[in-house]
């Protein structure tokens, strides 16, 4: 990569240079971003990983400006059109669109009115129209007619048809009229005739005029998306007023009758050629930036979720409840193995009640159930109801756990593989109750979009969606880390510097070996190399191996080191992790070296206060409350605990534990101006609400947290 762009780079970001320069290394060496940002601050400056991927994001710009760049000096230099005046231009281009602007007077063209009129021999007329000296145009026009251009009129029309364009494709006009949209553009939207009715839930937008500057991402989206539908027409305009005063300025330059074509072909380029290309330009300009807040949005939202409280190792009954069909009972011990599955009826005929209790009571003590897990989807609070009635032999907590994706994961090919000899309804029971085990775990083998976290997943760009979707995953992976003789290979497959292969080989090589006992053997692993080993093994823990430091994040390239202050301390590494008071007689300053220095070393420490700390919340239920069932239950001012299922530009949604989830509108959030919900709210957090409203013919409950403790 060029050196001139770590400058730039880091101007954008305000950061080093250095610090660019030293990270786009280690990408380009193929180092991870959640290995970068925990093993590599020596170099980076401690940057984190929103820093690191930032600094992704911009080298691969630069990346494709260059490869943008040499494109087009092939192409001009293969037309024979590259002069060392449009070379230089196009090498001294810093932007894509600078460099398209240069680019378009030369890219291949449709057949255009211009292009017809230069076939027809009217382009030196049109030279002589943009010189706009006083000379008498009608006599001029009329020694270029011929069978293609029977009249003047038709002359000076071909002729302002070649000014429109040169007008279109002049980079200092087009600027110009950016400038103008980046400034006073407004986006209006147009019902198209008809579609009032089957655009009923866009019925806010039918006639919309709004600061594009100044448009919410989410309103954004939803215009877009109604126009896609084609409900509305939308357009994002300046005052064409305006417009034309500023491209007069530059193309008109006298008082004659010239000038006067001249102004005539100003308009025509501006309204058909030029206005078209800078409104779309605006609109891309608007849905990128719109994508990228709700991008943003989805990947906080998923992120807290993935990184929700765990309950732990407990043995766990999880449900999931149906009428008809009866409620999936399965139990799964403390590793979240399947132990039984049995389906019960306990909305049936009184026999199969009594036997339903009977099933779950016999379970429960034969498992050794420590809590029981109930997902959220139908006949969810009637089988809660059903649970609490029973008289257990000692206190069983019972959850509702979310169980969005759950369906989609169930049917899935992971689950399939997982399950083989199980259907849907098992496997989904199991992913109830795994979820409520280790959430992070169990999420990780469903499509993020599927969680039902986030905001217009389906209309914004699909590639960046998942990209950014990927890296949160794996960053929560790597934050959290995972134990390399329990692990799944879907959690495995997220661990930095591994992926689908290396992580089927070490489940092949656990199976082989029957347990790995310290990190040294992971090299034995098939296909695991010395960068893939470097990357992944300070995020792969080995709890109750040979050597202690294998069950912290400690990295084994410092392993050296560790040692080396366990010895000048007089005792063993693993006396040193146990002995809180050693940890204060440690100088970090002795143990600086070139390959080692003050952050890495302060993280050690760090870590062996803690070794293998899990960085999540400790886990704690929400308990709804068990009078209100419906939408029915609920009167305005009343108080109730809900917990946070997602956040977006405009407010939360709380789960009230009924079926319809309130919202929080941004308003209502603080008693304080707030401007972005996730500075006060995030997915998964328990909270307090007061219904402000509700719309049952819709379906709408409004909530406020003013006024309270949350």
């Amino acid at each position: 990569m060029n050196p001139k762009y770590y400058e730039k780079i880091a101007l954008f970001l305000g950061i080093k240079p250095k610090q660019v320069e030293n990270t786009i290394g280690l990408l380009q060496y193929g180092a991870t971003i959640p290995f970068i940002s925990r093993y590599r601050k020596e170099m980076t400056g401690s940057l984190d990983e929103v820093q690191i991927a930032a600094i992704q994001t911009e080298m691969n710009k630069f990346i494709e400006l260059d490869e943008r760049r040499d494109f087009i000096l092939k192409t001009l230099e293969e037309k024979e059109k590259l002069t060392p005046e449009l070379k230089a231009k196009i090498e001294q281009a810093e932007t894509l669109i600078e460099l398209e602007d240069i680019y378009l007077p030369y890219k291949e063209k449709k057949k255009t009115r211009a292009t017809k009129a230069k076939e027809n021999g009217l382009e030196p007329l049109a030279d002589a129209i943009l010189i706009q000296k006083n000379i008498d145009l009608h006599l001029t026009a009329e020694t270029y007619l011929n069978e293609q251009v029977p009249s003047v009129d038709d002359a000076l029309q071909g002729a302002r048809d070649i000014i429109a364009e040169k007008v279109n494709e002049d980079t200092l006009a087009r600027n110009i009229i950016r400038d103008l949209f980046s400034k006073k553009a407004v986006l209006s939207t147009k019902l198209v005739k008809g579609k009032e009715e089957e655009g009923a839930k866009y019925k806010d937008y039918f006639d919309w005029n709004e600061d594009l500057r100044k448009m919410p991402s989410h309103r954004i989206l939803a215009i877009l998306r109604a126009e896609n539908e084609k409900i509305i027409r939308v357009d994002v305009s300046a005052d064409k007023e305006t417009a034309l005063e500023k491209l007069n300025r530059l193309f008109v330059k006298g008082n004659n009758e010239c000038s006067k074509q001249v102004e005539i072909a100003v308009e025509e380029g501006y309204s058909r050629l030029l206005k078209p290309s800078i409104e779309n330009e605006y609109k891309s300009i608007a849905k990128e930036k719109a994508d990228e807040e709700a991008i943003k949005v989805f990947v906080e939202n998923l992120r807290n979720l993935l990184l929700s409280p765990p309950l732990g190792k407990k043995r766990v009954m999880a449900i999931d409840p149906g009428f008809r069909t009866g409620c999936k009972v399965v139990t799964l011990d403390e590793q979240s193995n399947l132990l039984f599955n049995v389906t019960i009826y306990p909305f049936g005929e009184k026999e199969d009640m009594i036997k339903a209790i009977k099933t779950i009571d016999t379970l429960a003590e034969q498992y050794k159930i420590d809590v029981i897990a109930i997902g959220n989807g139908t006949a969810s609070f009637e089988t809660e109801k059903f649970i609490k009635k029973i008289r257990f032999n000692r206190d069983l907590n019972v959850y509702i756990v979310d169980e969005s994706g759950a369906s989609i994961y169930s049917a899935s090919k992971t689950a399939r593989e997982e399950f083989p000899d199980y259907d849907v309804t098992v496997r989904g029971a199991v992913s109830i109750g795994r979820r409520l085990i280790d959430p992070l775990s169990e999420l990780v083998k469903i499509d993020p979009k599927s969680i039902g976290v986030g905001q217009y997943q389906h209309d914004v760009d699909q590639s960046k969606l998942k990209k950014s979707l990927d890296m949160t995953v794996e960053s929560c992976v790597n934050l959290v880390g995972v134990d390399v003789n329990t692990a799944s290979k879907y959690l495995l497959n997220y661990i930095s510097g591994l992926g689908p292969k290396l992580a089927e080989n070490i489940l092949e090589f656990r199976k082989e070996k029957g347990r790995i006992n310290n990190r040294n053997e992971l090299k034995k692993v098939k296909l695991m190399g010395p960068k893939a080993f470097e990357q992944s093994a300070g995020f792969l823990r080995i709890t109750d191996g040979d050597n202690p430091l294998d069950a912290s994040a400690v990295h084994p390239e410092s392993y050296k080191v560790v040692e080396k202050i366990a010895k000048d301390l007089n005792v063993d590494v693993a006396t040193l992790i146990k002995e809180k008071s050693l940890h204060k007689q440690i100088k970090i300053e002795n143990y600086i070296s070139e390959s080692i220095g003050k952050e890495t070393l302060t993280d050690i420490i760090q870590e062996l206060a803690k070794p293998g700390r899990d960085p999540r919340q400790k886990f704690e239920g929400v308990i709804f409350d068990e009078n209100i069932r419906t939408i029915d239950d609920l009167y305005e001012g009343m108080i109730l605990q809900g917990i946070i299922k997602n956040v977006t530009n405009f407010g939360a949604f709380v789960d009230i534990g009924i079926k319809t989830n309130g919202l929080v509108h941004i308003s209502e959030l603080a008693d304080k101006f707030v401007s972005n919900p996730a500075e006060v709210v995030k997915v998964h957090q328990k909270v307090s609400v007061k219904i402000v409203s509700i719309d049952k013919d819709r379906n709408r409950i409004g909530l406020s947290m003013k006024g309270l403790t949350n």
